[in-house]
């Protein structure tokens, strides 16, 4: 006698499950308890007859077993998503953008009319996102990321290359003007947009000056909180030329000459999210737009 797999529902979550690094992140997204989401996983493993996670004191890593079926789930369930948008309609006329709101406000925002007239039926949907995370990849079609394009969470294409050199406000350009960069920069705090940002690193290397070992580095994700904090004095950060304004009215200064050029903002569609016309429509507008 033929016998079935009972838990189609088990694998979809166990899906959503492995896109975060613990039971609680997941649950927590999910709206569910922790102990419900362990139990759900603990019932899939058992009719499977392995174990899909590696239980840590961190969190939860996939097993070498949990890997294969998440691959062949994934797929399977990205496809019918694709294929229920298509049913709906909504696959060619819908589309979510994340973007910071540091790039929105000073670039897109004034940008957006044109494309709406352009495409009256795609409805445009503007996903403010700060972290990029796996977590807040999942929710777009498309991401508007700033940084070096070294991502391997999806399809990168380069839209608007802008270099990025370290700013300061005036108290800090005075001390450079003083001291001299070499100097000048032991004393300032590092700002930077992510716990494992390399940015600074291949800066000061770039600059041929030494990396720094010190402590107090302020980890500031928002980029207009960042911009913010550097007026206000907490310390120095790696920005680019969408702070003109803040430039030109001298409430930040620029404090190098030296930038790293392959920095700039990058397209980034999620390894999920399949191609679509929406998507490549927004994709040539906003490099026309350049």
């Amino acid at each position: 006698m033929r016998t079935h797999f009972r838990h189609h529902d088990l694998l979809r979550l166990f899906v959503e499950i492995a896109r975060h690094p613990s039971f609680s992140e997941a649950a927590e997204a999910m709206n569910m308890t922790k102990g419900a989401t362990s139990y759900q996983i603990k019932t899939l493993e058992a009719d499977l007859g392995i174990a899909l996670f590696r239980r840590t004191t961190r969190g939860v890593t996939l097993t070498g077993e949990g890997l294969k079926p998440l691959a062949a789930c994934q797929t399977r369930y990205e496809e019918i998503e694709a294929d229920l948008r298509a049913l709906r309609g909504m696959s060619s006329q819908t589309l979510t953008v994340g973007v910071s709101t540091y790039f929105a406000a000073r670039w897109l925002s004034p940008r957006l009319m044109s494309f709406m007239q352009r495409y009256p039926n795609v409805q445009l949907r503007i996903q403010p996102m700060i972290q990029f995370s796996d977590r807040e990849m999942h929710d777009v079609d498309l991401a508007i990321r700033w940084g070096n394009g070294n991502w391997d969470d999806g399809a990168v294409t380069p839209f608007m290359p802008m270099p990025t050199y370290p700013v300061g406000n005036s108290e800090a350009a005075r001390q450079v003007d003083r001291l001299g960069m070499n100097r000048a920069i032991s004393r300032f705090t590092l700002l930077r947009d992510r716990d494992d940002s390399n940015a600074w690193s291949a800066w000061l290397s770039a600059a041929g000056l030494p990396q720094q070992s010190r402590r107090d580095v302020l980890i500031v994700p928002d980029p207009n909180v960042r911009v913010q904090a550097v007026i206000d004095g907490q310390g120095i950060a790696l920005m680019d030329d969408l702070l003109k304004d803040e430039l030109d009215d001298t409430k930040l200064f620029r404090l190098s000459e030296v930038e790293l050029s392959d920095y700039g903002y990058f397209l980034v569609r999620p390894h999920r999210t399949p191609a679509s016309e929406t998507a490549r429509v927004f994709s040539d507008w906003i490099q026309d737009e350049v």
